[in-house]
């Protein structure tokens, strides 16, 4: 039973700490403090809860089954206060002040530079955070007030706009070619060094159930095995651009390449995306401007780089 309803912002953020650094002292050296205060910061809120939080292990501190309970709720009081910051952080009315986007790694190296360049000579008074994860930050929680996304938002109480279709297609580069061959068949590939992903995230078993249901006569993508393996798709295309092998990538991005051929062209994966924000921030002019410019930012980059590619398939 609870026996304090009162309890410090301060102690669940240092919960949080010490639940992903596993340690008082890593904790503390991320929050800034001393490591007695991230102890008395703990000790406080097993106080106030009433259960032990964590157990001194070998390897640190390990989290009892009340701490692991209490973490999402812990993880929406940090993301509702980072979003009260954020909202707080301009004049009321005005373009100004801080605005979070979520987009894959990328989305956010290769294509979002430029626009958020060109966004802030318009409004220099805005201040742009990027999170760059392939994983969907929950708009509803404020993880994220814009989020970039290859899945279309399912969620009630979403604002969203259709960008396009970034195609994906096998990639390398002119002098790996050269040297390797270049395959005729899927099954050429497996006489080539294959880059691909490390494990199966939601999104790519996504993009793999989108092809085979928009083409059953393509073969199995998840058949391939691949010599070099990352799980971040930035890493990926540096492998690919260093002509470490074969991997997929963005057809646009390619085409901005010389280096870069397609091959098998025929294997063209979907990837349709979109851009969302959460429909009570409409009134936030700061969130419709950075909203606005990404989306007309992305939709030139498609049409600049791979106008040809068919829109969104029903």
């Amino acid at each position: 039973m609870t026996k304090n309803r009162d309890i410090s912002w301060d102690f669940y953020r240092t919960f949080l700490s010490v639940l992903s650094d596993g340690s008082l002292s890593a904790a503390a050296r991320e929050l800034g403090i001393t490591q007695p205060t991230a102890g008395r910061h703990i000790g406080a809120l097993e106080e106030a809860v009433g259960f032990p939080l964590f157990i001194r292990s070998p390897h640190g501190l390990m989290p009892t089954e009340a701490a692991l309970a209490l973490r999402p709720y812990a993880e929406n009081l940090a993301a509702t206060t980072a979003a009260l910051m954020r909202a707080a952080s301009g004049e009321v009315g005005k373009i100004e002040g801080t605005v979070r986007i979520s987009a894959s790694d990328i989305i956010g190296v290769e294509m979002l530079p430029p626009i958020i360049a060109a966004m802030q000579e318009v409004h220099p008074r805005l201040e742009i955070e990027l999170s760059l994860s392939d994983t969907l930050e929950d708009l509803l929680r404020r993880e994220a007030d814009i989020a970039i996304r290859m899945t279309e938002p399912l969620q009630d109480a979403i604002v969203m706009r259709y960008i396009g279709n970034f195609r994906l297609g096998f990639h390398a580069t002119r002098d790996y070619l050269a040297r390797a061959g270049t395959p005729k068949s899927m099954e050429d590939l497996n006489h080539h060094r294959m880059v691909g992903f490390d494990r199966k995230t939601p999104f790519i078993r996504a993009a793999i159930q989108r092809m085979r249901t928009l083409d059953p006569e393509i073969p199995d993508i998840e058949e391939i095995s691949f010599e070099i393996r990352a799980d971040s798709n930035l890493a990926q295309l540096a492998m690919i651009r260093a002509s470490a092998g074969i991997g997929v990538c963005q057809i646009g991005l390619a085409r901005k390449d010389p280096r870069l051929v397609q091959v098998l062209p025929k294997i063209d994966i979907p990837l349709h995306t979109w851009v969302a924000m959460h429909e009570n921030l409409k009134t936030s002019p700061r969130c419709r401007a950075v909203f606005s410019a990404l989306v007309e930012g992305l939709k030139g980059h498609l049409k600049e780089t791979d106008a040809s590619a068919p829109p969104k398939r029903r």
